[in-house]
């Protein structure tokens, strides 16, 4: 069983539009980014937790300096512009199409974020501080304003 780790509060993830945080396998082989991004229903709880990796590529969904780019409830990859819905992490669009996000355990309990996923232990607010190699959108996008 995981140890229960404390990560941020909701008001902050709320505030922010998004938390970053970086965890290591349960193999203690990788470290992996992971977002809290807010969510919108009843049922699943006021925040979410995914894999900070778009699934079409390599591709981080909160650059630092920026956060997530989240529009009307969904996580805008920043290079094709594929929308993952923020509380199911799945996508019907663009080049992710038919692919859900990567979840991460975690529990809210008194307004407290924690994170609980066997597979992955905390290891650092933040990420790896490396957005240089990433360039930003690389095509037109389907996104319509």
């Amino acid at each position: 069983m995981a140890v229960r780790h404390r990560l941020t509060s909701v008001e902050t993830v709320l505030e922010e539009g998004s938390w970053l945080f970086t965890v290591r396998d349960a193999r203690g082989d990788e470290e992996e980014e992971v977002i809290l991004v807010p969510c919108d229903d009843d049922d699943r709880g006021p925040v979410e937790a995914w894999v900070n990796r778009c699934t079409h590529e390599e591709q981080r969904l909160h650059r630092e300096d920026v956060g997530a780019v989240i529009r009307d409830g969904g996580i805008v990859c920043p290079k094709h512009g594929s929308v993952f819905e923020s509380c199911s992490g799945y996508c019907d669009n663009g080049e992710a199409a038919n692919t859900t996000l990567v979840d991460v355990g975690i529990e809210v309990e008194d307004g407290e974020v924690y994170l609980t996923d066997d597979d992955a232990s905390f290891l650092r607010e933040g990420g790896a501080g490396n957005d240089e190699d990433e360039g930003g959108p690389s095509s037109t996008s389907h996104i319509q304003f």
